[in-house]
């Protein structure tokens, strides 16, 4: 079978997605439709914005669909009509059986982690919070349970010890658009393989991905330096760690943390309290040393190195983030 001889429907939404499908629409891939989320309001204005997905999709003249509902008659009927014999997913929303189980060929999804761990919505974000060295990427065959399909490639990369969610995110982007070609390559050979999950090959504690809100993005100061280092990096540039900060006679305020970078030291300060020369450094106790704020964002700001923040905000002696 040649490329142009598979016939692909694409689902997804975000840039991630979309860099796989560039790299299948680039690479000579016959895609005959794209599934994307549809438009949502976004900004005061409420304008609606179009996906990465279907902007692209948009640029190449490819079929698109943004159905409201996956089990909506009139998008089933418009899927089948495009005859697919595979359906590739990447950063989507769960499917149904009825649209996953339609092409010959099955649907494979790409997952921004090394399989069975980190199953759920920002495998990303978490890999780096739990201060993972290593991550990677999976594609495998769909089926009921979210994530835990049969297991047809992958690859790896290291994660570095300051690297924050937005570095890891673009490499594994474009990390999985070659894996997604590679996979597509081996089902058109005739030589893909699959294998079933198996968690006792995991090496420890099996982790969950689950979505992340903004309640959950709050530092926990009593955390270690390099524990807090981690939650930080691993939010960072979205959805971003954030701490409230108090000073006398003022309200509380949220603060987004940025980067930040570890400093093992003894002190006798309670946790959260902020040390500053108010002209250079910047840096809040932790129970065994402290956390320096190196970028970050106040209400109503744009985001500041920590040197910007001092020079136009003072904080006091009694200065603290809880």
């Amino acid at each position: 079978m040649e490329k142009k001889d598979l016939r692909i429907v694409f689902l997804g939404t975000p840039e991630f997605a979309a860099v796989s499908l560039r790299a299948l629409v680039e690479g000579g891939y016959n895609v005959v439709g794209v599934v994307t989320m549809p438009d949502k309001p976004a900004g005061r204005g409420h304008k609606l914005l179009q996906s990465p997905v279907k902007q692209y999709a948009l640029s190449r003249g490819l079929k698109l669909m943004q159905p409201e509902k996956l089990k909506a008659a009139d998008f089933l009927d418009e899927l089948r009509s495009l005859n697919a014999d595979l359906q590739v997913v990447v950063a989507f929303r769960m499917l149904p059986e009825v649209v996953w189980a339609m092409p010959p060929r099955g649907t494979f999804n790409l997952h921004a982690s090394l399989l069975p761990q980190y199953r759920g919505a920002a495998p990303i974000n978490w890999a780096i919070i739990n201060g993972e060295r290593e991550t990677g990427v999976t594609t495998f065959f769909l089926k009921h349970e979210i994530d835990t399909g049969e297991i047809i490639d992958r690859l790896t990369t290291p994660i570095g010890p300051d690297e924050d969610f937005g570095t890891v995110y673009d490499r594994l982007a474009a990390l999985g658009a070659g894996l997604v070609t590679r996979t597509v390559d081996a089902i058109i050979d005739g030589t893909v393989t699959s294998r079933p999950q198996d968690e006792s090959t995991v090496s420890g504690a099996l982790h969950p991905a689950p979505k992340i809100f903004k309640d959950m993005c709050r530092i926990d100061w009593s955390m270690p330096a390099r524990r807090v280092h981690d939650f930080v990096r691993g939010l960072s540039p979205l959805p971003a760690a954030w701490s409230e900060l108090h000073e006398d006679g003022k309200d509380p305020v949220v603060v987004k943390v940025m980067s930040t970078a570890v400093e093992a030291a003894g002190h006798n300060l309670p946790a959260g309290t902020i040390v500053t020369d108010n002209r250079h450094s910047l840096k809040v106790a932790v129970p065994d040393g402290y956390v320096s704020l190196l970028s970050m964002q106040m209400p109503g700001k744009r985001r500041m190195t920590a040197v910007e923040v001092l020079n136009g905000h003072k904080f006091g002696d009694t200065a603290h983030f809880e």
